[in-house]
């Protein structure tokens, strides 16, 4: 470790954890330690703090490590308290530098001076405003540590004038390395494996918390062995299974009468990496039929303690499934209940206006299995999973809190730290005016994301949902008059408008085939009709 200032010893510690990417939208309190920024750490831009946290949301899941967001004290935390909590549920490892007034003269409340204590609530999984200068140092490199363990959210507060403070050397109160064993003993198994075998028509409900290639992996092996569908928890963030797989049932119904309709044919469910069960709307009743024994295997403690599960194993999914497929005698494959390939939406007539399910479409066709599909279309969101289905790993991308403002700095995130993979961001219009500041960061840092913004001129889903309410006609006003191409290119970010199916067809046919080796990004402004229907 260096000696020199505060600030000379958090540098070291960023590239030890490998943090030398930091998102920020900077203010005053920030400045001391980013003035002069050695050429070793980039600094990335965004211009509104929802978007600093969502960027660093989408480049921590794809880089699998932390994530290094810097805010600006109230301001910048209040900003994106809602960014924070998407993160935290999405289970993304990012660490968050808050900015504070001068620590010498806190105590009269100076111009500036934040009351962040709590200000995030409980959706960090650990905060920190460490008593010393020469502790921030240490409290950074825990918080890497306390992000990945907690996945989620690490919030550490830094006073202005620590990072002038001398080091010395001082202690650093976080070790180097974090050791996280996953091995399972086959005894510990010996319940979950004797529940299975007594079933005589198991089913899985795969979740986001399995997906990886390892678990992946190990699931396709233990649905194959067992013959038995697999379906995808219903508003999950990320897929859990293949879903091209012959196996693949769908999503689940997020109503508790469709949920028992679901799964009425089978005797136990084993949820793997997916919580028991994830809701929308509520609906009296039981989750599942009398008689039909639930266990759920999950490495997040929350998600199992929560479960109303028989069996609870807080493991690793991809070591339980594979141990379990290892273990388990293998079963015929079921004759039926799994999903088929979802049919093509009839092509409009000419003069006919285009629907989401005809962009889902056309993309669906061009993209290569290895593409990353950002969704954040809530009324869209069924065409998108029947059309659009998950062939990799972080195939499919969502917010899991489900507050909107996540698609675009997500996209631009995890294509900057997989620079490989094709990334596409699909949105509704009214979802993307809530993140549109990342197009700026997208066009300036050179981040080839395509952009596909479904353009109806209203929030459709509330639309919906007013209507199946029943209570009159919503009070909100349609925004038919805003131009989501237009914004996109003031902020520097190419844009094209498309009209007809004609014009859909050819922009995704010159853009998609170069969409892995992109450097520029572009929007598309998609006009759409509002879908008529809402089955959350």
């Amino acid at each position: 470790m260096t000696t020199g200032t505060v600030r000379d010893a958090t540098f070291d510690v960023l590239r030890s954890t490998g943090m030398t990417t930091i998102f920020s939208n900077p203010g005053s309190t920030e400045v001391p330690l980013l003035a002069g920024l050695p050429e070793d750490l980039e600094f990335v831009l965004a211009l509104h703090e929802g978007s600093v946290v969502g960027m660093a949301t989408g480049w921590a899941l794809a880089r699998e490590r932390p994530a290094l967001a810097l805010l600006h004290t109230t301001a910048g935390l209040g900003n994106a308290v809602g960014a924070i909590a998407t993160a935290r549920v999405n289970r993304a490892p990012v660490v968050v530098v808050v900015g504070q007034q001068d620590r010498r003269h806190l105590a009269l409340e100076p111009f500036l001076a934040g009351r962040l204590h709590g200000l995030a609530g409980d959706y960090p999984v650990w905060v920190d405003q460490p008593a010393r200068a020469q502790d921030v140092p240490g409290a950074i490199a825990r918080a890497a540590h306390e992000a990945v363990t907690g996945r989620g959210p690490a919030l550490v507060v830094v006073p202005m004038d620590d990072w002038a403070a001398d080091w010395e050397g001082t202690v650093l109160a976080a070790p180097q390395v974090v050791a996280r064993p996953t091995a399972v003993d086959d005894a510990d198994l010996a319940p979950l494996l004797a529940l299975i075998e007594a079933a005589e028509s198991p089913v899985i409900v795969s979740g986001a918390g399995a997906d990886s290639p390892r678990v992946w992996e190990g699931l396709v092996a233990l649905a194959e062995r067992l013959g038995c569908p697999v379906w995808q928890e219903s508003f999950g963030a990320r897929a859990g299974f293949p879903q091209d797989h012959p196996l693949f049932a769908g999503i689940l119904p997020a109503g508790r009468a469709g949920l028992r309709a679901a799964l009425r044919r089978h005797d136990a469910v084993l949820a793997v990496g997916a919580p028991v069960f994830r809701q929308y709307p509520y609906e009296p009743g039981p989750l599942v039929e009398p008689g039909t024994r639930v266990a759920i295997v999950s490495d997040d403690p929350a998600e199992v303690h929560r479960s109303p599960a028989e069996l609870a194993f807080l493991a690793d999914p991809g070591v339980v499934a594979a141990r379990l497929a290892a273990l388990l005698p293998a079963r015929p494959r079921p004759a039926e209940g799994v999903v088929r390939a979802a049919a093509a939406p009839s092509r409009p007539a000419p003069g006919e206006p285009l629907r989401a399910a005809h962009v889902m479409h056309e993309l669906a066709l061009r993209l290569p299995p290895e593409a990353v599909v950002v969704e954040e279309t809530p009324s869209s969101r069924p065409d998108l999973h029947r059309l659009m289905p998950a062939r990799r790993p972080l195939g499919f991308l969502s917010a899991a809190m489900g507050g909107l403002g996540f698609a675009l700095p997500a996209a631009v995130g995890l294509r900057m730290a997989a620079p490989s993979r094709p990334v596409v961001a699909v949105a509704g219009d009214g979802s993307a005016i809530y993140g549109i500041q990342a197009l700026w960061s997208a066009a300036h840092y050179s981040v080839g994301a395509l952009f596909v913004v479904l353009a109806n001129g209203r929030y459709a889903v509330m639309d919906r949902l007013a209507e199946k309410n029943g209570a009159g006609k919503a009070p909100w006003p349609a925004f038919t008059e805003v131009s989501l191409s237009a914004m996109a290119r003031s902020f520097g970010c190419p844009a094209t408008r498309v009209d007809s199916y004609d014009d859909l067809v050819a922009v995704l046919d010159e853009i998609v085939p170069d969409l892995g080796s992109r450097t520029e990004p572009l929007l598309l402004e998609v006009t759409v009709i509002p879908d008529t229907e809402f089955h959350p």
